[in-house]
């Protein structure tokens, strides 16, 4: 009875199997999965379309045979037969006209069709399309007529500007705008990076910046990283608050408070700076408005109250209160 269904098996083969192997270019060339490099290894025939793809030259030093071509999709059945697999190392854009009609094929019924099988040979780790993102920035710098000529100081007001929408969306609770004004704040960061990198005197890249941050947030995170322990966020604040006092070595508490952001705010931190010191600062004497702000802004902060957010919505209430005059005067 086994005699007999190897015979069948020989005499009637399996309708083949087309693969179509799809890969990442936000990943390095050759760097391919291990049931990818079993498929390869196993075709009976490995196609492409794109003699110029970026994987071909890697494949073939690994001793692959690759065809320049991509047949249509009844040819590739008929590739197929005879249990024969096909790999199609697919382009960019993933062979739409091709599995078009392997689609169409397999539903006019009349032609026994080949298992297909999409095999992702790469894939995107989180983060990978802050490639494209740098890659589309190259690419605006030297092209773009405006952007060629921008400068780091030219480009300071949209990054306010970009924040504070920031800060718009998050309060509004708007996730779409939230994920856009994300997406601004990111292009400035990248922006300025890629002004960076033609400085002549200390260049530095994207990649630069993001190492920086990466070394300071792991040495601020011992907790995490190290091997101190943390169980509450005051002792992870603490964390911070120490590490950051080494890495600067400053000689005031006020240092690296940045004095152009609003008022309210910058009142509000050298509060918490000083608070959180321990030290006993009294405040300056005065009676105007600005005395009085200064006062209200360290209130808020000792109250935990962030009062630049609590005097914007009290302005947006006072806006609605403004609308709903203006429609009806006499309310």
């Amino acid at each position: 009875m086994g005699y007999v269904r190897i015979v069948n098996a020989i005499s009637n083969p399996g309708p083949g199997r087309i693969v179509l192997l799809t890969t990442s270019h936000r990943v390095a060339p050759g760097l391919l999965s291990w049931p990818a490099w079993q498929a390869l290894h196993a075709a009976d025939r490995v196609l492409c379309a794109d003699g110029t793809h970026p994987q071909l030259p890697y494949l073939r030093e690994a001793g692959i045979p690759v065809e320049e071509a991509l047949p249509a999709a009844e040819e590739l059945v008929e590739a197929c037969a005879d249990g024969r697999t096909v790999v199609v190392v697919a382009t960019g854009e993933g062979e739409p006209a091709l599995t078009d009609g392997l689609a169409r094929l397999a539903g006019g019924g009349r032609l026994r069709m080949p298992e297909l099988e999409l095999l992702p040979a790469s894939y995107d780790l989180p983060g990978a399309r802050l490639l494209d993102l740098v890659q589309v920035m190259d690419r605006i710098r030297e092209e773009c007529p405006w952007s060629s000529r921008q400068t780091h100081q030219g480009l300071a007001k949209y990054g306010i500007e970009e924040a504070y929408e920031l800060v718009e969306a998050i309060e509004d609770g708007d996730r779409d705008e939230l994920r856009e004004e994300l997406g601004d704040v990111l292009l400035q960061v990248v922006f300025h990076a890629r002004i960076a990198e033609e400085d002549p005197d200390a260049p530095f890249s994207v990649d630069d910046v993001a190492a920086t941050i990466v070394a300071k947030l792991i040495h601020r995170h011992p907790h995490v990283f190290g091997e101190e322990t943390a169980s509450t966020p005051e002792e992870v604040k603490e964390h911070w608050l120490r590490t950051k006092a080494q890495e600067k070595q400053r000689t005031s508490v006020t240092e690296g408070v940045p004095l152009h952001q609003p008022g309210l705010a910058l009142a509000a931190k050298l509060a918490s700076r000083v608070r959180t010191a321990g030290l006993d600062v009294p405040l300056p004497a005065g009676e105007d408005i600005g005395h009085e702000l200064l006062t209200l802004a360290i209130r808020a902060e000792a109250e935990g109250v962030d009062p630049e957010a609590a005097l914007r919505g009290a302005a947006r209430a006072y806006r609605d209160a403004i609308r709903a005059r203006e429609a009806d005067p006499t309310a």
